[in-house]
């Protein structure tokens, strides 16, 4: 059996590998391009079976076995209050709806030193868990969160003496050669190793689909499992919290009733939207960007809204606002002001990645070396050209509404 490392960083790949069962195992590390967006050089010779998981971002490693992928793992160094900890949520849903389980690195507590204050500890926004936790209920498949290893349990109340207060607390691995990874001897760490052998040893015995399928019922998951929803609730989680709190439910026909000025003769609105009685607004009164509401609003969808494998498969519509939102009880519809962004922002943002779309060119403009990724764009359309925010807000959106335009799925 061959195994390859796909990685972003490559002593983050000798970590893992040092650190596992992997150091034993016959395999070949390979530099993962994250899409064609950012490497237009060279994305198109990514393996069709690592662009499936790289379809809306890309982890820090996917590992694979005989071209099969097994697991990705992403690792982070934020603090994680507000939606900060979903940042890379998009991340690991990708690679779950692929059936692929996920493993997420982030910290506990990270320092922040603002001027005038004193050093303080900046927590983990439990809720990260219950999305992790919803997010397996739906796939069966292993998305698990270790905590990057730190001062916090030491110094909780006392930031200022951590002993890494000048790397936030966190700590990293003494040997050079895996330079910012988590400590590896660290009890967390010890963890994902164990699980990650736990993967190797299944899917070398039972395979990779059988394996996946198996993985949820071995203690070292479950055990896992279990402290992700033991620090949900210690952690005081609770569906009120960010970034739920800038949610609303509202009836669908309000959506509708706002979208009509869309409907004439000969355009109706299609059958998706209103095949679901309530809509969930994420509202984002802010100027149009990407971190970290894709992370989020991948988390919310998977938090409140989906009850299958595909985004047909919701209770609700899902819907991005941006701008200042409001409810106009009295008309049945809401209200959508503001300046901080409007739809040219998200239009701009898509022409730009079009620049970098080869299907309007002739045969005769295209070198040699652009040909395969020519031909990976007719296969895939644009689908990788587009920047990750685009993409993962198009994916998920059911509709994406500014105060001057809108967009919307019919079906």
């Amino acid at each position: 059996m061959k195994y390859r490392i796909w990685y972003s960083t490559e002593s983050f790949a000798d970590y893992v590998i040092d650190n596992t069962n992997l150091k034993s195992k016959t395999f070949v590390k390979k530099k993962m391009y994250e899409s064609d967006a950012n490497n237009a050089k060279n994305f198109h010779t990514m393996p069709d079976h690592i662009k499936k998981i790289l379809y809306l971002d890309a982890p820090d490693i996917i590992v694979e076995i005989n071209t099969e992928p097994i697991f990705s793992i992403e690792v982070s160094t934020e603090a994680g209050t507000g939606h900060n900890a979903f940042q890379r949520f998009a991340r690991l849903a990708a690679s779950v709806e692929n059936n692929v389980p996920a493993f997420y690195i982030y910290p506990e507590a990270a320092i922040i030193i603002r001027q005038n204050s004193s050093p303080k500890w900046d927590k983990i926004n439990p809720l990260v868990f219950k999305a992790l936790g919803d997010v397996m209920s739906i796939y069966k498949i292993p998305a698990l969160l270790y905590y990057f290893p730190s001062d916090f349990r030491q110094y909780p109340s006392n930031a200022g003496a951590s002993p890494h207060l000048g790397t936030k607390g966190l700590k990293f691995d003494s040997s050079r050669a895996y330079a910012g990874s988590p400590d590896s001897s660290d009890r967390e760490m010890q963890d994902l190793f164990s699980a990650i052998n736990e993967i190797i040893q299944i899917v070398e015995n039972e395979g990779v689909i059988k394996g996946c399928e198996k993985l949820l019922s071995k203690r070292t998951i479950i055990d896992r499992k279990n402290i992700m929803q033991q620090e949900y609730s210690n952690k005081g989680g609770n569906t009120n919290m960010s970034p739920l709190s800038a949610t609303v439910k509202i009836p669908t026909r309000y959506l509708l009733n706002y979208l009509s000025n869309y409907e004439n003769n000969d355009y109706q609105i299609g059958e998706l939207l209103k095949s679901r009685q309530e809509t969930i607004v994420y509202k984002i009164d802010a100027g149009f960007r990407g971190d970290p509401y894709p992370g989020a609003l991948a988390a919310i969808d998977y938090l409140t809204c989906r009850e299958g494998k595909s985004f047909e498969e919701r209770k609700y519509n899902l819907v991005l606002a941006w701008g200042e939102f409001s409810i106009d009880e009295e008309n049945q519809t809401i209200l959508l002001r503001g300046d901080k962004s409007d739809i040219n922002d998200f239009i701009d943002a898509v022409k730009a990645s079009e620049t970098k779309n080869l299907l309007t060119k002739n045969y005769s403009e295209i070198t040699s070396s652009g040909i395969p990724r020519y031909y990976m764009q007719v296969r895939y359309g644009s689908t990788y050209s587009k920047v990750k925010h685009i993409r993962v807000f198009s994916y998920f959106a059911d509709a994406i509404l500014f105060p001057n335009g809108s967009l919307w799925r019919d079906a």
